[in-house]
């Protein structure tokens, strides 16, 4: 009688045994196979299985992903026997097999197959597949592997302690499309890194030590359309940084060290439409940071150091539907400076310095009924709730249900309304 023996597939653990050994007639000798990526169960012991569901379209990549997940559950799928002729059979039918020897070949399936399983590989980064390409995905204590396969559309290097990544890296990588380089250390990149990649969609940067960018980094990166450069140590911008991003939709630059910005900054990223500059040290911004074909939707500016909001800051970008301008130093706002913002759904004045607000500024923009669709918050102001905030009143009043933290938002004076809350003043008028 030959041995038994056991062979292991990616998708699926196949074991082939010698049925004679096991109770099944010599002549049907056929296969036991254990699959937990599937619902197979024991025919034998009077339940109805198959190796796949009916119709099931699910990819290699996912098939394999589920049987992993269910081994690190360890073996709790089900096990199924296939003797020709005998499938249908329940216990103690003719020709059926012995309950006793069904449980016993389950208990041999699984001590073979746990005896077979092989630990991670913890120095290695997980590569999943798909039919679109390869994701990879490197985080400690893994090493970064000198060359990535050919057909990477994402890749994920995180939680490194490395300074400056090989000129390289990317070569080869032609089909890339995501790539996530937060958490390391990079003080610097260089200016053919990206190169090698010029279908490459999202760059995210994110909590590193970058103080600047080489001038032509993008140069390639026209598909280029999300960067984030969240928690560097940038204190300065060049408008040549961002030359190649056409694409370009969403640019995240907040919690630098930036204290000013130079003009010109945006005039090449024609297609942005989210732009955060939150929690860096701005006090003022240039006149002409949002001039241009921009169709600027969210601006974030919360978190800065600003002082003034003027008149013709968001005048070029009529389609802006949030504004966060929280947590800075505003005491005055220009009339207009809301002027023209006709899709404008939220906005976030919070935690300013302002006493009071112009007449006109609330006015333009526009029937309250349609605007502000999203919620306003004025709160953590130091309103003086006199007649110079008449204009201000009447919009509140009418906008009242979109109105947040409504409890903190109080007068400071005069004496007789202090500590009240601004709605209240607003109705009392």
């Amino acid at each position: 009688m030959p041995a038994p023996i056991c062979t292991k597939l990616d998708a699926l653990s196949v074991f082939r045994v010698p049925f004679g050994a096991l109770g099944c007639p010599r002549a049907l000798w056929s296969k036991i196979e254990l699959d937990t990526a599937s619902n197979l169960v024991w025919p034998a012991l009077g339940r109805k299985g198959r190796k796949f569901p009916r119709g099931d379209n699910l990819g290699k990549s996912e098939k394999v992903s589920r049987e992993r997940a269910h081994r690190s559950r360890g073996f709790a799928g089900q096990v199924g026997v296939r003797c020709p002729g005998l499938q249908h059979m329940e216990p103690g039918s003719p020709g059926g097999l012995d309950p006793q020897l069904s449980r016993t070949l389950l208990l041999l399936l699984l001590s073979t197959a746990s005896a077979q399983e092989v630990a991670p590989n913890r120095a290695a980064c997980v590569v999943s597949h798909a039919v679109n390409g390869s994701s990879v995905s490197c985080h400690p204590p893994a090493q970064i592997p000198r060359r990535f396969p050919a057909d990477t559309v994402s890749l994920v290097v995180e939680f490194f302690n490395v300074t400056r990544l090989p000129d390289d890296t990317l070569r080869g990588l032609a089909r890339l499309q995501e790539l996530h380089l937060s958490s390391n250390q990079l003080e610097s990149l260089s200016p053919n890194f990206l190169l090698p990649a010029p279908l490459l969609q999202v760059l995210d940067l994110t909590r590193n030590r970058l103080a600047r960018l080489p001038r032509g980094l993008f140069q390639a990166s026209g598909a280029l359309h999300t960067l984030v450069l969240k928690q560097n140590q940038l204190e300065a911008l060049e408008p040549s940084w961002l030359l190649g991003l056409k694409a370009l939709r969403h640019l995240d630059l907040s919690e630098n060290r930036l204290q000013t910005l130079p003009p010109g900054l945006l005039a090449n990223v024609t297609s942005l439409r989210i732009l955060d500059l939150s929690n860096n040290q701005l006090k003022a911004l240039p006149p002409d940071l949002l001039k241009g074909p921009l169709r600027l939707e969210r601006l974030h500016l919360e978190g800065n150091r600003l002082q003034v909001l003027g008149e013709g800051l968001l005048a070029p970008q009529p389609d802006l539907r949030y504004l966060f301008l929280s947590d800075n130093k505003l005491a005055a706002v220009a009339a207009g400076a809301l002027r023209g913002l006709r899709q404008l759904g939220f906005l976030d004045l919070s935690n300013n310095l302002l006493t009071g607000t112009p007449k006109g500024l609330w006015t333009s923009l526009g029937q309250p009924a349609r605007d502000m669709k999203d919620g306003f918050d004025i709160s953590g102001n130091p309103w003086i709730c006199d007649g110079n905030l008449e204009d201000l009143y009447g919009w509140l009043v009418a906008n009242k249900d979109k109105m947040f933290s409504r409890n903190a938002t109080r007068c400071a004076g005069p004496e007789a309304w202090k500590g009240q809350t601004l709605l209240v003043a607003a109705e009392s008028h």
